[in-house]
């Protein structure tokens, strides 16, 4: 069979079949009536597309210098200049956007970590840095709950996700700051592998610990959820949802919650569910909101896809080694390591050689 000649593939396919099984179940269960989705398509506002788009973008950008704010205080310089962070921040949106799980994660990550003169360093700090990156995204998530609590008809069953959302964001925010460590105050040499390998992952949340650099990457942070805000709110004009801006803020929030643990790319269906059923009590037939939330995630998957494989070619990664890419650099890195033990093992044996000779008065072998 075709898949026996897939490592693993008559797994992936046992694992992916139930997951489809649901969807299809969703979709029937709480699915609209498609011909009513196709007639919400007949009567898009392109130019407001186009305006989502924008924002969509205008998002992207101040997300990534964001992420470069944090890795300037987490690596010694030069740091990655700002071409190349936007560079792998695209490729992992572009990973995010056609992958299960948080691959996009790992993806930026490896991109800068090709370029960095030490990858086997270079890993553990990057990954630090994405975790305080996305810590900061708890600012603007409480800012908009409080303002969508406020002012906006939010389902009682959205209420204890993003109760729990909140927890853990200050949790983990709590964490990061507990255990950020500068790299300017540290020594490597003295500690064992372990203890280095925690500590460069430390060293990526050293933005914590910067009160001012902290701020500017919030700030950043911020303002491309304001940008996705706008985003959505323009969508919805396109669609010819005129809703007041708070039920824009719900959309944004729930379509966050629905995309928080993608089980399938960009888990579509699922989203399309979480965005029309709250819009019902605003008085949008399903229909309409159903549609609109494919759209809503076509305009966003356009922005993630479009700009992540411009990147992908000019970084000159395919499709299949970015998906196997966490694989191909722990190989990439065991081999580093391999190599950087086998030069002190060597620098000892020509030590033993020449104490040898020397005890026995002739020359030392090379």
């Amino acid at each position: 069979m075709i898949f026996d000649r897939v490592p693993g593939g008559r797994w992936r396919l046992l694992a992916i079949l139930p997951v489809a099984a649901g969807v299809v179940a969703l979709l029937w269960w709480r699915g609209p009536e498609w011909n009513l989705v196709g007639d919400a398509f007949d009567a898009v506002a392109w130019r407001w597309v186009v305006a989502a788009i924008g924002l969509n973008l205008g998002s992207v950008i101040v997300r990534a210098l964001a992420w470069s704010t944090v890795i300037r205080q987490a690596v010694e310089a030069p740091a990655p200049r700002f071409p190349l962070v936007f560079s792998a921040f695209s490729v992992g949106l572009f990973a995010n956007a056609v992958l299960p799980g948080r691959i996009g994660e790992l993806a930026r990550v490896a991109v800068l970590a090709r370029r960095a003169p030490s990858r086997r360093d270079a890993w553990p700090t990057l990954v630090g840095t994405v975790v305080a990156h996305r810590t900061f995204d708890i600012f603007p998530v409480v800012g908009l709950i409080a303002w969508v609590l406020l002012t906006a008809k939010i389902p009682h069953w959205a209420i204890t996700s993003l109760a729990a959302i909140v927890a853990v964001g200050f949790g983990l925010l709590t964490f990061a700051v507990a255990s950020a460590r500068s790299h300017r105050r540290s020594r490597l040499d003295e500690l064992g592998p372990i203890r280095a390998l925690v500590t460069r992952i430390r060293f990526g949340l050293g933005i914590m610990h910067r009160p001012v650099a902290a701020a500017v990457a919030i700030f950043f942070q911020s303002l491309g959820w304001l940008f996705q805000l706008f985003a959505v709110a323009a969508a919805m004009r396109a669609f010819g949802i005129h809703e007041v801006l708070p039920a824009a803020g719900l959309v944004l929030l729930l379509m966050n919650v629905a995309t928080i643990f993608p089980l399938w790319p960009g888990n579509v269906g699922l989203l399309q569910v979480a965005v029309a059923t709250p819009l019902v009590q605003y008085g949008v037939a399903y229909a309409r909101g159903f549609a609109f939330g494919i759209g809503l995630q076509a305009i966003e998957a356009s922005v993630g896809i479009g700009v992540g494989l411009i990147f992908l070619a000019r970084e000159g990664i395919s499709y299949a080694f970015l998906k196997d890419m966490p694989a191909q650099e722990r190989a990439g890195e065991a081999a580093a390591a391999s190599r950087e033990g086998a030069a002190p093992a060597s620098g000892a044996s020509t030590t033993r050689s020449t104490r040898s000779a020397r005890r026995a008065g002739g020359t030392p072998t090379r």
